[in-house]
């Protein structure tokens, strides 16, 4: 198969070789499956892309990502809790967040319904594999195959949570249940958040919901299997992400590293945590207050598979204008973003390949 020849093959057609793996309809679990013991050279990164070392800091990453205990939100500890996330979305753009009030099964449940759709036979799964949204869920590898210069080692059900449903038999059953339960959980614990990060501006609790950032709510079930050559490619190439919040379970299996000063950090798994990261959008209304920063997931060297599920928390209102919060202009700190509508921002945020802040950028005066 062309898919699996090397660099150093006379007259490898790139173009050809992805279109051919696309096609094919089997994955990166598929090759590995397969038997595969090198990677196809469409997955190999440049050099000065991968990581020197893992980690790459000296301190313990657990001491370093703030993980934020939510109990008694409610109760005299919620200024505190304003302050630990005000201060963590300030510094890192991560934090972990423990006592959610998710119950451990459905955390549990929905990784391993994920888990399990992965792991089917690949003729069960490719029935599923399409790029076209038109259904509200899809299954692929790498949303920016055809547009990024190297591809990434992972596969990705995509499902349209908000603001309605796919339709219901279009949900695969072996999943159905639990992403649903896990959506609803999900929206729940980004409500207390988007207050608690508003009340963080010295803004109203209900001004980002006011804003209607919870009611666009995309999925991104992320799959990484075993790469057999690690060293040469990445589980997720360096982005930021472009909408508001993001609210995400991960397994075991680590991997996932984020960007502080000239650093990569390891948001270490925490047993029940849900990782709550911020997306530009946010850093945008927040007038760089609150940062959106890079992060990447290395490939996976385990023979266990890493799982993560990031549900992206967006604006609802296509047509309404988004920008700097005017309660938080002023002469002192005049707006360091322009206004755009959301349908503008999503056809640029699409038209590029998964990489750096230039969604941030791409707005800012």
């Amino acid at each position: 198969m062309t898919i699996g020849a090397t660099t150093g093959d006379h007259g490898y057609d790139r173009a050809t070789a992805v279109k051919q793996f696309d096609e094919s309809k089997i994955g990166v679990k598929g090759l590995v499956d397969a038997g595969a013991t090198t990677i196809p050279p469409f997955f190999i990164h440049p050099p000065e892309n991968l990581p020197n070392s893992i980690p790459s800091t000296a301190l313990p990453a657990s001491d370093i990502i703030p993980v934020v205990d939510l109990t008694g939100v409610d109760s005299d500890r919620r200024s505190r809790i304003v302050e630990q996330i005000r201060d963590a979305s300030r510094e890192f753009g991560f934090f972990q967040v423990i006592n959610h009030g998710v119950p451990s099964d459905v955390i549990n449940r929905t990784i391993d319904a994920i888990q399990a759709f992965n792991e089917q036979p690949t003729e069960v799964k490719s029935q599923l594999y399409s790029r076209e949204m038109g259904r509200g869920v899809t299954f692929s590898t790498n949303v920016d195959l055809f547009k990024s210069k190297a591809a990434s080692w992972r596969d990705t059900i995509q499902m349209r949570l908000g603001p309605t449903h796919p339709d219901f038999e279009h949900i695969p059953d072996i999943f159905r249940r639990e992403v649903l339960e896990w959506d609803h959980h999900s929206k729940r614990v980004g409500e207390v958040l988007m207050e608690i990060l508003s009340e963080g501006l010295g803004v109203t609790p209900e001004r980002l919901k006011e804003l209607s950032c919870l009611e666009g709510r995309v999925m991104a079930a992320h799959y990484y299997p075993y790469c057999p050559q690690p060293d040469l490619t990445l589980g997720i190439t360096s982005h930021t992400d472009p909408g508001v919040l993001t609210v995400l379970l991960q397994n075991h299996v680590g991997g996932l590293q984020v960007k502080y000063g000239d650093e990569w950090l390891e948001v270490k798994p925490v047993p029940d945590a849900i990782v709550i990261n911020i997306g530009d959008i946010l850093q945008i209304i927040s007038n760089d207050e609150y940062k959106s920063v890079e992060h990447r997931v290395l490939a996976n060297p385990h023979r266990e598979s890493r799982i993560s599920i990031a549900i992206f928390m967006n604006p609802g209102n296509r047509e309404d204008l988004y920008g700097p919060l005017p309660e938080l202009i002023s002469p002192e700190k005049p707006a360091l973003f322009r206004q755009f509508q959301l349908g503008e921002y999503m056809k640029k945020f699409f038209t590029k390949e998964l990489d750096g802040k230039t969604m941030v950028n791409f707005f800012r005066l």
